[in-house]
């Protein structure tokens, strides 16, 4: 079987900055990385494998009043507050499957060491028949940095529709496929000053 490439599957990306950001103290997304903001970062390194990249954060939250008009970010701002991640992915997915992709490769906003060969590896375990492939580091699953099938987007509406705001319910509900990837260090995240710190001085 030749192994699917983000040309052949016209691959969206979606990053979530809709965060709170409550353990950094301030908003992770215009935290700034390098002289830039770190959802910058982010951005440029899924736009190296998709097209198009779709920022989703709700209009009152603090990613989107620091960052809302910087240049080359297309915001998605319709999940409701209170949602959490699951509903920032139903409505970038939604967003997607109107951009005409049938998958979008997802991760947050806090991941500073992501490289596009993460992407590359997931890809290689994307089948017909999965829903969604997701980052394994040996420890466990991480559900923010995986490719799902837009075509999942209804059925994961209907589950926040209960209520549900777990990531991990998701993966339950759709047939979902775990990769161990090569480089653990891709899906570091950092979620408190101390994680920043430790990156920097590493």
């Amino acid at each position: 079987m030749v192994a699917m490439t983000h040309r052949h599957l016209n691959l969206a990306g979606i990053v979530l900055a809709g965060g709170r950001s409550r353990r950094m103290g301030r908003d992770k997304a215009s935290m700034d990385w390098d002289g830039r903001p770190l959802l910058s970062t982010v951005v440029d390194v899924v736009a190296q494998r998709c097209d198009p990249v779709l920022v989703t954060a709700a209009q009152t939250s603090q990613a989107y009043v620091e960052l809302g008009q910087a240049d080359g970010l297309t915001w998605i701002t319709t999940e409701e507050i209170g949602t959490g991640p699951l509903g920032g992915l139903v409505v970038a997915l939604e967003a997607a499957a109107a951009a005409g992709s049938p998958a979008a490769f997802v991760c947050a906003t806090d991941m500073p060491l992501i490289e596009p060969e993460l992407i590359d590896e997931l890809l290689r375990g994307l089948t017909v028949s999965t829903d969604a492939v997701i980052a394994y580091d040996s420890e466990r699953a991480h559900p923010m940095a995986g490719i799902y099938r837009t075509r999942v987007a209804p059925r994961l509406a209907e589950l926040l529709a209960t209520g549900e705001q777990r990531m991990t319910a998701a993966l339950d509900a759709i047939v979902t496929h775990r990769v161990t990837v090569s480089n653990p260090d891709w899906l570091t995240n950092v979620d408190a000053p101390e994680d920043v710190h430790r990156l920097r001085t590493a």
